[in-house]
């Protein structure tokens, strides 16, 4: 169970952040302020205190936290994002990390190391870690030696078309994977019980679970049926403004 999540206002520039989509346009502002607002409601309700930090006009990437850290029971590992304009955020986050976990228990991947906590995927102590454009064999080397000191495992997976790991698979806990596109039958994946989600609908692969909830993306029907035949109490939340960035619904926050 999740007891706390770290989230970032989105800032002004938030219009200039990085996508793979500009044909879906650029956001607006003053929805995605909306939309975060209620991501924020849905955590709330999900029983996580939410801590609400003040959004960082010098990245307009920010909001997605994500990205920022690995937050494990036993430590907290600062990434270094393979996007270069996004290097600074992770330095950001350090001040509030430091708020939850002691300064032995923060460590860090370095250059020429790259890590984004979208290619990061936890089940129980096991973290899944995608080799991505942003995630680098490096920065897997060094983050699979800081789980191993801390008793915990994880294994690489390799990506052939998306962004980032999370973008097309998604642990919602019960042994049970959001699965999309490439991950469908990959086999690092096969044990698990798979929803399958439908290519018309791959971005809404990305939900989370959080405290026996799913918060799903508003607008995905098939993904929101399928969760809920599962067993799970759906949160529909909309991030449409945060879609033309390349972000979901696990980038906008650190859960731990």
């Amino acid at each position: 169970m999740f007891q706390n999540v770290i989230v970032r206002k989105p800032a002004r520039s938030l219009v200039e952040g990085i996508t793979s989509a500009p044909e879906l346009g650029r956001p607006d502002y003053d929805l995605a302020v909306k939309q975060h607002q209620a991501y924020r409601e849905a955590l709330a309700a999900c029983g996580v205190k939410v801590r609400v930090l003040e959004p960082l006009e010098a990245y307009p990437d920010s909001c997605f936290v994500e990205d920022t850290a690995v937050l494990t029971r036993h430590c907290a590992i600062v990434s270094n994002p393979g996007a270069a304009s996004r290097n600074g955020e992770a330095r950001e986050m350090l001040p509030t990390l430091r708020e939850f976990f002691p300064p032995e228990r923060i460590e860090s991947i370095q250059t020429p190391g790259t890590l984004e906590g979208g290619d990061v995927m936890m089940v129980g102590d096991h973290f899944y870690v995608g080799r991505s454009a942003r995630t680098n064999e490096e920065g897997i080397r060094q983050f699979l030696a800081i789980l191993n000191r801390y008793g915990l495992t994880g294994s690489e997976v390799p990506l052939e078309k998306v962004l980032h790991l999370k973008t097309g698979v998604n642990y919602i806990e019960n042994d049970t994977l959001l699965v999309s596109g490439e991950f469908v039958d990959k086999p690092e994946f096969r044990r698990f019980r798979k929803i399958v989600v439908p290519p018309e609908e791959a971005y809404g692969a990305n939900c989370i679970w959080v405290n026996d909830r799913v918060l799903v993306p508003l607008g995905y029907p098939t993904v929101e049926r399928e969760v809920r035949k599962a067993g799970y109490e759906v949160l529909l939340t909309d991030t449409s403004e945060y879609r033309k960035l390349d972000g979901g619904l696990s980038c906008l926050s650190l859960r731990f």
